[in-house]
């Protein structure tokens, strides 16, 4: 089978905490994503290992008495190597990078009256790296990573003064690599806000006196994210056409367990809060109607000004990126609950499970394609899929990972199908093109790279980089596009 679609974006994603490591280089805060710790005894099917950590938690990972490993410290050290990642990229065939930008190398404690100047260079640096291995960036502004300073002084997103931080933060770096950086994303899988709220918005449980309390902090969050993306849109467009503004969602597709009209109405409710709500305000500019009956129901409570509401209508993205990585089932009941990701759900007995019990659905992505194109008709872009799996170099010093090149290829498959469905594709990033430090669970061995890091769960080993067999067929596929 041949691949279709000629001007295609083909590439991989990182995020700047899962792979810079310098932690406390040139003058760079520490972030969220850098105060947990590697967990030996953690669960990897739980839903729960994002928000098992504690305010006090952080706290005390500052002075590390404990001597605890901190992974996402280290990350794959990409801070000083990314010249030779980003070579290898280039020769995988890849011709677009999307990455992820440290707010907290800009902006170490968030409110600073200038950028850090050393932070600004090393990225422009990256960009014209990128740039000069003939691939296009797409940047995520944040991507899990909000500065501790941002969520201990101002108590993260739900603090409406953060939304100000923010803008001032992405209007620097517009203004900076607008001739460098086309595809700009503001948020990294924004619907993940309300349910891993110290992940998506920096705020901690114990600030809150009741569970009620803490989910309407985590809704104000939310909206003070999505006004804060219309911002930058607003002021994007003033500053380069060539910026070109899209969403990231961490989406999810679910199927109803069986044809009971009760579950195939749990389905679909399931699907617009957790799914389409999110696309609806950032597309269609306002909140929908089902969501207002979810939050009377729910009791869910938050401040919307008009003129926040005004900004929001009138500022849409053009495009819309999301992850994918499984589907699951939903019943009434959830009795057979899959576990490993965000957004609980049913198993599927026709499908198979990773070990971490994420559901490879290779047609669901065709799916999931023909249902948002079908609803909202602008372009879209597969910004994070892959397999994460347990791996170990081998004599020859490469991978066998005949797994992944299979999952790659069928998924490859279906985006072909959608495209002939008369889908509007336009690229794919997988997650990810190199081993990284994993989000939810703190591991290098959850391995999802072409390019093998050797690197252990306490970072023993070179960190050097070693390509498996999926990066050759990759990189075949990419001058042939066979499949």
């Amino acid at each position: 089978m041949k691949f279709i679609k000629k001007d295609f974006l083909w590439g991989g994603a990182t995020s700047a905490s899962q792979v810079e490591g310098a932690y406390d280089v040139d003058g760079k805060s520490l972030t969220i994503a850098e105060m947990r710790p590697f967990n030996p005894n953690l669960d990897r099917k739980s839903v729960h290992e994002l928000n098992n950590y504690t305010r006090k938690d952080y706290e005390k990972s500052i002075e590390n008495k404990e001597r605890l490993h901190y992974p996402k410290r280290i990350g794959i050290d990409f801070y000083h190597r990314y010249k030779e990642d980003i070579a290898l990229f280039k020769e995988a065939g890849m011709n677009i990078y999307r990455m992820s930008i440290a707010w907290s190398r800009i902006f170490p404690n968030g409110d600073e009256k200038e950028p850090n100047k050393q932070g600004l260079k090393f990225y422009k640096e990256v960009f014209e790296e990128c740039k000069k291995n003939g691939m296009e960036v797409m940047l995520t502004i944040q991507h899990y990573d909000v500065p501790y300073p941002i969520a201990k002084k101002y108590g993260g997103w739900s603090n409406k003064q953060v939304i100000n931080l923010f803008v001032k933060f992405a209007t620097v770096i517009m203004k900076e690599y607008k001739d460098l950086v086309k595809y700009w994303l503001p948020f990294n899988e924004i619907n993940v806000a309300p349910l891993a709220p110290t992940t998506g918005l920096g705020i901690f449980r114990e600030n809150f006196s009741s569970e009620k309390e803490y989910m309407n902090a985590a809704y104000q969050g939310l909206h003070n994210q999505f006004y804060a993306q219309a911002k930058v849109i607003e002021i994007a467009k003033t500053i380069s056409s060539n910026i070109k503004m899209g969403c990231m969602v961490a989406n999810m597709t679910t199927y109803s367990s069986d044809c009971n009209p009760v579950n195939i109405w749990e389905n679909l409710s399931s699907q617009q809060m957790q799914r389409y709500f999110y696309y609806d305000v950032m597309l269609k500019g306002e909140y929908p109607t089902y969501s207002k009956r979810y939050f009377e129901e729910k009791g869910i409570k938050f401040e919307a000004t008009p003129e926040e509401l005004k900004v929001i209508k009138e500022n849409n993205v053009e495009y819309i990126t999301f992850s994918y990585y499984m589907t699951s089932t939903v019943s009434k009941e959830l009795k057979d609950a899959a576990g490993g990701n965000l957004m609980l759900g049913g198993k599927n007995p026709f499908l198979k499970a990773t070990e971490w019990g994420w559901q490879i659905d290779p047609i669901g992505l065709r799916i999931t394609l023909n249902q948002l194109w079908d609803r909202y008709q602008v372009p879209l872009f597969i910004s994070e899929n892959g397999i994460g799996v347990v791996e170990q170099l081998d004599k020859n010093k490469t991978v066998e990972d005949d797994y992944r090149i299979e999952y790659l290829a069928k998924h490859f498959e279906q985006i072909n199908e959608a495209i002939k469905d008369g889908v509007d594709v336009f690229g794919y990033t997988m997650w990810t093109p190199i081993d990284v430090v994993s989000l939810s669970t703190n591991e290098m061995s959850k391995r999802y790279g072409l390019i093998f890091v050797d690197y252990d769960d306490y970072h023993k080993g070179t960190g050097d980089r070693f390509k498996k067999k999926s990066f050759t067929w990759f990189q075949e596929f990419m001058k042939t596009k066979e499949l």
